[in-house]
C-alpha cells in the first residue's frame, strides 16, 4: 500500500501545492478500514507549510482512494489519514548536534595526546 500511495502522489496527483512528499510508513487497521499514512516533506520548514500540505493531502484522499481501489483490488479501501512524520527532522537535528560535539572532543583528545607525547619526550 505504501508503494501504491507513493506512486499516486508522485505520478497521478497533479496538485502544484504538493511538492516532494515522501511516505515514510503506512499503518493499517486489522480490518483495513483505516490507514495512517506518515509523510515527510522536503523543502518545507515551517509548521504553517506542513499544515497546508497535510490539508491538501487530506482533501485529495477521495481521489487517492479511487486510484488505490483500481490498482490494489481490495474489497474495502481504507480511509486515509495523513500524519506528518517528524522523525526525519529530528534525525537531522540530532546528527547536527553530534557533529558539533564530536569535533570538539577530537580536538581536546588530540591536544591531550600531544601533551602526553611532549612530556614523554622531555623525560627521555
Amino acid at each position: 500500500m505504501q508503494k501504491e500511495i507513493a506512486y499516486i502522489l508522485q505520478h497521478k496527483l497533479k496538485d502544484p501545492r504538493i511538492t516532494m512528499v515522501t511516505i515514510s510508513s503506512v499503518e493499517t487497521s486489522s480490518d483495513l478500514t483505516h490507514a495512517k499514512v506518515f509523510v515527510t516533506f522536503l523543502h518545507i520548514n515551517t509548521p504553517e507549510q506542513i499544515k497546508t500540505e497535510l490539508r491538501v493531502l487530506q482533501d485529495a484522499t477521495g481521489f487517492i482512494r479511487t486510484l488505490l481501489a483500481k490498482s490494489m483490488h481490495l474489497r474495502t479501501v481504507p480511509k486515509l489519514t495523513f500524519i506528518y512524520d517528524c522523525s526525519l527532522t529530528n534525525g537531522i537535528y540530532l546528527a547536527n548536534l553530534i557533529d558539533q560535539i564530536v569535533p570538539n572532543n577530537c580536538s581536546q583528545q588530540n591536544i591531550s595526546t600531544l601533551n602526553n607525547l611532549n612530556s614523554f619526550d622531555k623525560e627521555n
